[in-house]
C-alpha cells in the first residue's frame, strides 16, 4: 500500500501536461503500489500456505486485482465526467447512500492503512529494542502519536505535492527488495525448498484453505490499484495507461512474489511463521548476518514514513471530495489557508489516533489493521466494478461502441465483481462486522449533510441497508461481549 502524487507543472493552465511515455507511467504505477505490506510478505504466507499454496495464490491474486484495474481504468474512459475520486461511482451507479459508504469505506481503510504503517515502523524499531514490542506497547503508541500529530502539523502547512518525496522512497524500497530476492535465491537449499513445496506435514490444512488463508493480504499489498487510472490524463497517449497498468500491475505481481518464493528457499515453513515481523528483516538476517537486519530495517522505515505522508492526504482529501459535492457535512470540506483540507485533515488524524489505541488491546496489532484495511477497501472495489458490470450489461456509456467492446469490459467487470465477493467471504465473518462498526454510525454524517441541503434522507432500499449495517453492528459488539468474536 502506498501512493504517489503527480507535480503538474506551474503553469497558470488548469489542465495538466501530458508528459508521460510508457516508461514513466509504468514507474508511477510499480512506485504506487510497493508499500510497507511487501516487508510482512514471508511470515504471513508462512502461517497459512506453503510453495504451491503460494503461487496458486499469486495467481488467482493477480488475475482478480488486474481485473479490478482494467475495471478502473474501463471506468475512467466511459464515464469521463466522474473524476471526485473512488465513491462517486458507487454513487452514479447505487444512489447516494450506497456512494456515501463507499466513501466512508475507502476512508476508514486509508486511516487503518496508516494505522498499521506506525504499528510496522515501531515493530520494526523493536528488533533493536524490546521495549517497541511488536509495535503494540504503551512506548509505541506514545511515539506513534507524536508522529501521527508531526505530519499533521506538516500537511498542515501545505505540503501538498510528494512527487519527489515518493521517487526517492521508490528507489529506496526497491533495490532492497531486489538484494533480498537476488541473496536468498543465490542461498536456496534445495532440501528445504523441497519440504516447502506442498509443507503438507506441518499441519496447515488441504490447499484449498491454505490459498483462502492468504487472499487478504494479497489484496493487501495490491491496494492503490485504482490509482493507476489516475494518471491517464498526463499521458502522451491514451492507450499508453493500459500497457503502464499491465507492465507495472505483472513487474509488481513479480517482486511480490519473487519474495515469498525466496523467504521458502532458506528457510522452513514453520521458521517462517515463527519469524517477527516485518518478516523480511528476520529471514535476511538469517543468511547474511546482523548488518541485514540493519539494512531491511533501514529500507522499511524509509519506505513507510515516504507512503504515509502521501496517504495521509490521500485520506484526508477521500473525505473534502464528498463534502464538496454535498455527500458529507460542510464542515468537511473546509480548507485553510495554504488550501489543505484542514478539517478532513484533523478528522482524519483523530481515526489514526483512536485505531493507534485500540492496538493496546489487539492480539496481533499488526495483522488486525493489515486485515481490517483490506476489508474496507474492499467496499469501494465491489460497487466500483458492480457499476461497471451495470453499465455493460444496460449498454449505458456504450453508445457508438463496438459490441465485441462492450462484450469483453463487461466479463472484465463480471470477473472484478465475482472476485471481491470472494474476497469478502475469505476474510471471514469476523471482520465483514467490524467494517460495520464504522460504517453504520457514520450514517450520522450522511444524515446531517442531507439535512443541510433539504433532501430526502433515506430511500425505502437505503432505510432497509441502513438497518443491516445497524443489525451487523449490534452482533459484532454482541460478539465481543460474549467472547464469541475476538481482536
Amino acid at each position: 500500500m502506498s501512493s504517489a502524487v503527480i507535480e503538474e507543472g506551474s503553469t497558470a493552465s488548469a489542465q495538466p501536461v501530458a508528459r508521460m511515455g510508457v516508461a514513466t507511467l509504468t514507474a508511477m504505477v510499480v512506485g504506487g503500489m510497493v508499500g510497507a505490506g511487501v516487508f510482512s510478505l514471508p511470515a504471513r504466507f508462512g502461517v497459512a500456505t506453503g510453495i504451491l499454496g503460494s503461487l496458486i495464490a499469486w495467481a488467482v491474486a493477480g488475475s482478480g486485482m488486474l481485473t479490478l484495474a482494467f475495471v478502473f481504468q474501463n471506468l475512467a474512459i466511459r464515464k469521463p465526467q466522474l473524476d471526485s475520486g473512488v465513491y462517486i461511482y458507487a454513487k452514479a451507479g447505487f444512489g447516494d447512500y450506497v456512494g456515501f459508504n463507499s466513501a466512508i469505506g475507502f476512508w476508514a481503510s486509508t486511516v487503518a492503512g496508516n494505522t498499521f504503517y506506525w504499528v510496522f515502523l515501531c515493530a520494526t524499531i523493536g528488533t533493536f529494542t524490546d521495549s517497541f514490542g511488536d509495535g503494540d506497547t504503551f512506548l509505541a503508541v506514545a511515539v506513534s502519536s507524536v508522529g501521527v500529530w508531526l505530519f499533521h502539523m506538516l500537511v498542515a502547512r501545505g505540503v501538498k505535492d510528494a512527487a519527489v518525496i515518493n521517487q526517492i522512497v521508490t528507489v529506496c524500497k526497491i533495490l532492497p527488495i531486489l538484494l533480498f530476492i537476488v541473496v536468498l535465491l543465490f542461498s536456496l537449499d534445495t532440501g528445504v525448498f523441497s519440504q516447502n513445496w506442498l509443507a503438507t506435514g506441518y499441519g496447515l490444512g488441504n490447499l484449498n484453505e491454505q490459498v483462502r488463508n492468504t487472499m487478504i493480504i494479497t489484496t493487501f499489498v495490491f491496494i492503490g490499484v485504482e490509482g493507476a487510472s489516475v494518471y491517464s490524463r498526463y499521458a502522451r497517449r491514451r492507450e499508453d495507461v493500459g500497457r503502464a497498468t499491465v507492465l507495472g500491475f505483472v513487474s509488481v505481481l513479480c517482486l511480490f512474489a519473487l519474495v515469498t518464493l525466496a523467504s521458502y528457499s532458506v528457510a522452513t515453513q514453520p521458521e517462517i511463521a515463527a519469524t517477527r515481523q516485518p518478516s523480511m528483516v528476520g529471514i535476511f538476517e538469517g543468511v547474511v548476518g546482523h548488518w541485514g537486519e540493519i539494512f531491511i530495517s533501514i529500507a522499511a522505515i524509509v519506505s513507510v514514513l515516504g507512503a504515509y505522508l502521501a496517504w495521509t492526504l490521500m485520506a484526508a482529501e477521500v473525505m473534502y471530495n464528498p463534502a464538496r459535492a454535498e455527500d458529507m457535512p460542510r464542515f468537511l470540506g473546509q480548507e485553510n489557508e495554504q488550501g489543505v483540507p484542514i478539517t478532513a485533515l484533523v478528522v482524519t488524524s483523530l481515526g489514526i489516533q483512536a485505531l493507534l489505541g485500540l492496538t493496546l488491546f489487539v492480539t496481533n496489532a499488526l495483522d488486525f489493521m493489515l486485515d481490517f484495511s483490506t476489508v474496507l477497501a474492499l467496499v469501494p472495489y465491489l460497487l466500483s466494478a458492480a457499476y461497471a458490470l451495470k453499465l455493460g450489461l444496460t449498454g449505458e456509456a456504450y453508445e457508438g461502441i463496438s459490441a465485441g467492446v462492450r462484450r469483453r469490459e463487461t466479463i472484465v467487470a463480471g470477473i472484478a465483481t465475482a472476485y471481491t465477493l470472494f474476497l469478502f467471504d475469505a476474510a471471514g465473518l469476523k471482520f465483514i462486522l467490524f467494517a460495520t462498526f464504522i460504517l453504520a454510525p457514520a450514517t450520522v454524517l450522511y444524515v446531517k449533510a442531507r439535512s443541510e441541503t433539504g433532501r430526502r434522507i433515506f430511500s425505502p432500499v437505503e432505510i432497509c441497508l441502513c438497518a443491516a449495517l445497524v443489525v451487523g453492528a449490534a452482533v459484532g459488539i454482541l460478539g465481543l461481549a460474549t467472547g464469541r468474536i475476538e481482536i
